[in-house]
């Protein structure tokens, strides 16, 4: 027995299962992660704005400062938030501070996928470098027996890739790079990630999804007819018995309520002094203790436990 298309074929897969994130079939759906696990109860304490705020991580870190360290550190943050520079934090700049607080996973992600992908270090990753990385060595020696479609993967990756190329240049920049790993988090790669979905259930290839597609994979039993009853009353919508664009893209990317919007509403709402829908540098700081924690904050709250024995 020759040995050497086994080999191609486990190579192949380390490859692509390592290289770039999928969607697996399992979790299609994508849905909003909430901002913190904590009660949102501002009477009791402010944990859950500060891990909505922050991040959770980050949250612990503030944990651990002064008062006047706290204070400092948001301040400079209030810098970066203010994306326009003009002086003042909306609520929408406030939604996408918290939308990248959430999300610092992602970028944590790129930043170590990058380091492998930008070869000659000019900041930017090409397809090419891409490409190369990725299935370089296959390329070199394809063996067309091995029972990998791996020119397939190519294709798709590059589709990928182009969608998220948005001066289509085929370089991509840090935030091009984060669309094309992760597009189910860009509005403009939604098409791309329906398409994907689409071509990864779709087994008869006539552009739909049908019952039978839908639950190939199902199991035990009672999934199998949950699923059957989900696709029946609320997958097909127009009930002709299958799935078009439309109908799988409000499947797995559904409408969501927006976390991160509710809770710039509320921290600007708190915080905004003067009333005039937006935020200062002095408003936000002013009120740090809603925003970040501190050993101050962290002290009154084991206080207020200490007196309830």
């Amino acid at each position: 027995m020759e040995l050497r298309p086994l080999v191609m074929c486990f190579a192949l897969c380390v490859v692509y299962a390592f290289s770039k994130p999928t969607i697996e079939k399992k979790d299609r759906v994508h849905h909003d992660d909430p901002l913190s696990n904590r009660d949102h109860e501002d009477a009791e304490n402010f944990d859950y704005d500060h891990e909505a705020f922050l991040g959770q991580d980050e949250a612990k870190t503030f944990d651990q400062l002064t008062p006047e360290e706290s204070k400092e550190r948001l301040g400079m943050l209030v810098e970066h938030i203010d994306e326009d520079k003009d002086g003042y934090v909306s609520v929408e700049e406030m939604r996408k501070w918290i939308k990248h607080s959430q999300k610092r996973w992602i970028y944590d992600d790129v930043d170590r996928q990058w380091k492998g992908h930008d070869h000659n270090g000019d900041g930017l990753v090409s397809w090419e470098e891409y490409k190369n990385a990725t299935y370089g060595y296959i390329l070199d020696d394809p063996d067309p027996e091995d029972g990998f479609s791996y020119r397939q993967m190519i294709s798709r990756d590059e589709r990928r890739f182009k969608m998220s190329d948005l001066d289509a240049d085929l370089k991509a920049n840090k935030e091009e790079f984060t669309a094309f790993l992760h597009p189910e988090e860009y509005d403009h790669m939604k098409d791309i990630v329906v398409l994907e979905t689409m071509e990864d259930i779709d087994k008869n290839g006539d552009g739909f999804i049908d019952l039978e597609e839908y639950i190939a994979s199902a199991e035990p039993e009672w999934w199998v007819r949950t699923e059957r009853e989900q696709f029946t009353e609320f997958r097909d919508t127009n009930k002709d018995g299958r799935m078009d664009k439309e109908e799988t893209k409000d499947w797995i990317l559904p409408s969501d309520y927006d976390h991160a919007e509710a809770e710039a509403k509320h921290l600007v709402y708190e915080s905004d002094n003067d009333k005039d829908g937006k935020l200062t540098k002095a408003e936000i700081v002013e009120k740090y203790d809603l925003f970040v924690g501190s050993q101050a904050t962290d002290f009154g709250e084991a206080l207020a436990r200490h007196d309830e024995f």
